[in-house]
C-alpha cells in the first residue's frame, strides 16, 4: 500500500449549509456537489475533501458515536505568514464560524489559531516556520 492519503471524509448535518460555507463563504471550488447528499473539493493534488450527509455516512460506515466536546480530529491549512493566519481567522469569523481562538505564537515557534465549521469541525489555521512548513506549502 502507497503512504499516502486520498480522501478525507467528514459526515456533515445539512450538506446545504456546509456547501454554503465552503464555497459561499470560503470561496472554495467544489469538484462535487449532489444536493443533499455531498460536497467534494480536491484540497491538494491528489487529496479530496469530502463532506458527506451525515446518515447516508452511518449507513455505509456504521453508528457515529457522539457526545459533549469538540469532535477528535483537526484538519489544518498552512500559510506562509502570520498575516495570513489573522486574515483568514478574520474571515471565517465574518461567515459565521464557530468558537474562534486568534491566532497566538507557539512554543514550537510557529504561530496558529482555530475555527469551527458548521459541523463543529475545527480547523487550524497555522504559520510554521522551517522544513515542515515547507513541505505543507505550495
Amino acid at each position: 500500500m502507497d503512504q499516502r492519503i486520498s480522501f478525507v471524509t467528514l459526515a456533515v448535518g445539512d450538506v446545504a449549509r456546509t456547501h454554503a460555507f465552503y464555497v459561499g463563504g470560503l470561496g472554495w471550488v467544489p469538484s462535487t456537489y449532489v444536493e443533499g447528499e455531498v460536497l467534494m473539493i480536491q484540497v491538494g493534488p491528489r487529496l479530496m475533501l469530502s463532506l458527506w450527509d451525515r446518515a447516508a455516512f452511518e449507513a455505509e460506515v456504521g453508528p457515529i458515536a457522539s457526545g459533549d466536546g469538540v469532535p477528535p480530529i483537526t484538519l489544518a491549512h498552512n500559510v506562509a505568514t502570520r498575516e495570513e493566519v489573522d486574515g483568514i481567522l478574520l474571515r471565517a469569523e465574518e461567515i459565521g464560524a464557530g468558537p474562534l481562538s486568534g491566532g497566538q505564537e507557539r512554543d514550537w515557534g510557529g504561530y496558529t489559531g482555530y475555527f469551527a465549521d458548521p459541523d463543529g469541525y475545527r480547523w487550524e489555521i497555522a504559520y510554521n516556520p522551517g522544513p515542515i512548513g515547507e513541505v505543507v506549502l505550495p
